[in-house]
């Protein structure tokens, strides 16, 4: 059992986790139990630096929400899904989702730290509510977990925001913006020469080894 000094480190940790990724007070006092005047205190010593404006209510937002927000709001949920179904707590679980997103995605980032915290809200019943809003479900054509209102089945892919990008790739150039195609990074020389040695160890294996193959492998 953690003493009561290692809570206090523990949940003052991740409240300063929390506001590097953008969170409001409202939202750090939720996932830490620190008061809102320590909060600021700590954590915001310079007052014009205190994230402002209305916090998110997703339950309503998501359904509205255009094609990209609603991608992006659900690659921060089923990130947050799997490190809680890894055991991880809900508040470093969140934390970690977030930042991964961030790693992934294409600036500018459409979910906010405040905006995933009500998701994730909404998804677990926890922190703001006992009421659960959504689920992720499992598209049955491209296997992606997307947010759904909670208790639905996917029986087909007409609601699936992946699925949709995909079909919209070629056209919709806010698309290939957020999700742009990675180039292939060319071989270096030594990975060339490990190729070719793997082919020729191949080759000689199986007694297969071809005329080109074979000339390439003489020293």
């Amino acid at each position: 059992m953690q003493s009561r000094v290692d809570r206090q480190l523990r949940a003052l940790a991740l409240a300063k986790a929390c506001a590097a990724c953008g969170a409001r007070v409202r939202t750090i006092g939720h996932l830490t139990g620190l008061p809102p005047r320590e909060a600021l205190r700590l954590l915001f010593p310079d007052r014009m630096a205190v994230p402002r404006g209305r916090s998110p209510d997703s339950p309503e937002w998501y359904h509205g929400a255009n094609l990209l927000h609603r991608a992006e709001a659900s690659i921060v949920v089923a990130l947050y899904r799997r490190l809680r179904d890894a055991d991880f707590p809900a508040g470093e679980a969140l934390v970690g989702a977030y930042r991964h997103y961030v790693g992934i995605c294409q600036p500018p980032h459409r979910i906010s730290f405040d905006r995933a915290f009500d998701l994730a809200a909404h998804t677990d019943g926890l922190w703001l509510t006992d009421t659960r809003s959504f689920s992720l479900v499992t598209c049955p054509t491209c296997h992606s977990e997307f947010l759904a209102a909670f208790g639905s089945v996917a029986r087909s892919n007409d609601h699936c925001p992946f699925c949709k990008l995909v079909q919209r790739y070629g056209t919709d150039p806010r698309v290939q913006g957020a999700f742009p195609v990675q180039p292939l990074a060319a071989p270096r020389a030594e990975q060339l020469g490990m190729l070719v040695l793997l082919q020729c160890s191949f080759g000689s294996s199986t007694g297969q080894v071809g005329t080109s193959s074979a000339s390439e492998c003489q020293p």
